[in-house]
């Protein structure tokens, strides 16, 4: 079963008040209390490891009445030279079996007795190489994947996360559409190509990157997905991937060879490779949270019941919207999330983990999960959705929500109260936002401006999505208007401010943007929309073609004034500290806003920056955002200012020219932006 309905319900936001009900205040169902006694297993050795005193196999079930490997020369066809037994090992639940040569080059799979009988083949749950299709685990030398320069391959410096820009992609919409001029279209290693440009010479690719200035790009999911017949990839057949299969090993038809597990493996290193060197880090969107099958997964096949949730009478619960949920509260489950994102990192040197539906994984789970990839590198950025998209059985209180933040350390969260209220809610394509003329906004646009912390001068009673300051700090915090899921900001504003020019809705997106950009927490935006790009308004792409999700590098030239708006944007934002504070109270001392009744003047929202906020170079920075779509008018303190945003421009550097303050007007749908040195 593949459960891509998952992907319209990733954006609901069901908090735990919204969806409550008798059943979460138990820790685990009485179905799944059954677990907690199995012996688990920690070691590194799962599923297979090679030495030189040959090759060797241990496979965690503890209830298998009997356990095998089957032994192939090839990786998707023909039947096994070899079957190997497998040995019990009962104090630790694992299955046993050794060879004494280097099987390199040859494929396996397991299979075990349970309940009398033999369930079908896997390549298990830990596979770190497969062959094409991910039916077969692949035995390879990892060390022969490494490109060259790897082991002095360097993570970009991150000091604090506040300081990461985040610029989420996904491999086939950066190169697939004829413009991008990129060879490798769809592949790893289309962003390993230097100087590639459209037909008028524009920058794409790693180029366009650099030139954007985006600190880490997200891609989404790069690990074996279900979706896609790797044995016919002439049919272009497009998905984002959230339908796991083999979480350890890279997906097939990133690679310019599905068919020999190395070369995907290798292509992956090479294009994390060639971005450390641009110095842009790699963030992997994980999916630990359901499978792509139920009763048909690795997990199910390998210790069936274990390792995903279920209701009291044995039904799967479906916090996913996709049939089925893990179960990151038992041990073996939590270790194995734990672990496979240890590998990510040390393996493939992977810099940060974006977690979909993140409160389906329990807040313990998670706080281990940060706490040992800080132990291999305290740069890498963990990061996820703080909601499920339904219920489930782990008590609420225990969920990872983005009201439980404040009970994890090094952990952030998407803020849904900055995304809504900015451009309008994502259920309702003709809601408009703050950014685009609807009052009513203000209070919740500025709790994302204080990354949802306790700040003096903000009402939460008056926001729409939380009543209360959840994060403890601003690194807990993750701004954005725009993701993959639904519809993209520029489809938005089509659709929401239809009949108004395109050129309003120019304006608006960098409105939009700027307010992400100037708001304390990590700025996070959708790849192409410095470009204007859309989506010919669709709301959730997963599976459409490449002709509707491929970015046309041709609006670079045509929206070049966007592009060096948020060329601009970012560099201010890496320039000054002042919207990189790093505590709550920090926030709270040097933000201050200006008072405007919002009911007399809506969508105006003016703060200052103050006392070299952060160590900032500027003594004060004045911020101004005029969502309506008329001209207003605000009344700055008299004094020499740089104008930095002004009218639809920016310059990072205060180059726009100088205001003695008293009243300035703002355009429609523009932010202003004065410093003071």
């Amino acid at each position: 079963m593949k459960l891509h309905v998952y992907l319209t319900m990733t954006a609901l936001l069901m908090t735990a008040g919204s969806v409550a009900t008798t059943s979460q205040v138990m820790a685990q169902s009485t179905y799944d209390s059954q677990f907690i006694s199995y012996p688990t297993y920690n070691g590194d050795d799962l599923e297979l490891s090679v030495n030189n005193s040959g090759t060797h196999f241990r496979l965690w079930s503890p209830e298998a009445q009997e356990a095998r490997v089957n032994l192939y020369n090839d990786g998707h066809t023909g039947k096994p030279y070899q079957v190997v037994e497998m040995k019990k090992d009962a104090a630790n639940g694992t299955w046993t079996a050794s060879l004494p040569e280097k099987l390199y080059g040859k494929f396996y799979t397991f299979q075990i007795k349970w309940k009398g009988e033999w369930k079908n083949e896997t390549p298990g749950v830990w596979a770190k190489a497969v062959g094409v299709n991910g039916k077969r685990a692949a035995i390879i030398d990892f060390a022969k994947t490494n490109p060259e320069g790897w082991d002095a391959d360097r993570r970009p410096e991150v000091k604090n996360f506040s300081d990461v820009i985040v610029y989420e992609m996904h491999h086939r919409d950066m190169s697939m559409h004829p413009s991008s001029g990129i060879a490798n279209k769809g592949k790893f290693l289309a962003l390993t190509e230097d100087g590639t440009v459209t037909p008028l010479g524009e920058k794409t690719g790693i180029d366009h990157l650099k030139e954007l200035g985006v600190t880490h790009v997200h891609i989404l999911p790069s690990y074996d997905y279900n979706s896609v017949d790797e044995t016919n990839l002439q049919n272009n057949t497009y998905n984002w991937g959230y339908d796991p299969q083999n979480y350890n090993a890279p997906e097939g038809s990133y690679s310019t060879n599905p068919s020999d597990p190395s070369t995907r493996v290798r292509e992956m290193k090479e294009m994390v490779k060639a971005l450390h060197d641009a110095g842009i880090g790699v963030i992997m969107d994980v999916v630990y949270n359901h499978t792509a099958e139920n009763d048909g997964s690795n997990f199910e096949l390998t210790a069936p019941g274990y390792y995903h949730r279920h209701w009291d009478d044995g039904r799967y619960s479906d916090a996913s919207g996709c049939g089925n949920e893990t179960a990151s509260d038992l041990k073996q489950m939590q270790d194995y999330i734990i672990n496979s994102t240890k590998y990510w990192a040390k393996e493939y040197h992977i810099d940060g983990f974006r977690f979909d539906l993140m409160a389906i994984h329990d807040t313990e789970t998670m706080n281990k999960v940060a706490e040992e990839l800080k132990k291999i590198d305290p740069s890498i950025f963990v990061y996820g959705e703080g909601w499920t998209a339904g219920d489930s059985p782990l008590a609420v209180e225990r969920r990872a929500l983005k009201e439980n933040v404040s009970k994890m350390k090094d952990i952030a969260v998407f803020s849904d109260d900055l995304r809504d209220a900015v451009k309008g809610h994502y259920t309702n394509a003709a809601d408009r936002g703050f950014a685009t003329g609807k009052p009513g906004n203000e209070e919740t646009v500025k709790i994302g401006i204080v990354a949802a912390t306790n700040h003096p001068q903000v009402d939460y009673s008056k926001g729409q999505n939380s009543k209360f300051p959840y994060a403890d700090s601003p690194e807990m915090i993750v701004n954005y208007v725009s993701c993959h899921d639904d519809m993209c900001l520029t489809d938005k504003l089509h659709h929401s401010m239809e009949g108004e020019p395109e050129e309003n809705m120019l304006e608006a997106a960098k409105l939009a943007q700027t307010i992400v950009f100037t708001s304390q927490g990590t700025p996070f935006m959708f790849a192409g929309e410095e470009i204007f790009r859309g989506k010919k308004g669709n709301h959730n792409t997963y599976n459409m073609p490449d002709s509707v999700n491929a970015i046309d590098w041709a609006n670079k030239s045509k929206y070049r004034d966007q592009f060096d708006y948020y060329r601009e944007l970012v560099a201010l934002r890496k320039a000054h500290p002042a919207f990189r504070m790093t505590s709550a109270d920090d926030i709270a001392k040097h933000l201050v806003f200006d008072k405007i009744d919002s009911k007399k003047t809506p969508n105006l929202i003016s703060y200052s920056l103050k006392e070299n906020a952060n160590g900032d170079s500027w003594k004060e920075i004045k911020v101004v955002f005029n969502g309506a779509s008329h001209e207003q008018t605000v009344n700055i303190a008299k004094g020499k200012w740089m104008i930095v945003a002004q009218n639809g421009k920016m310059a990072h550097d205060g180059s726009l020219g100088t205001t003695n303050g008293g009243k300035i007007t703002l355009a429609p749908y523009s932010a202003l932006i004065l410093a003071k040195e």
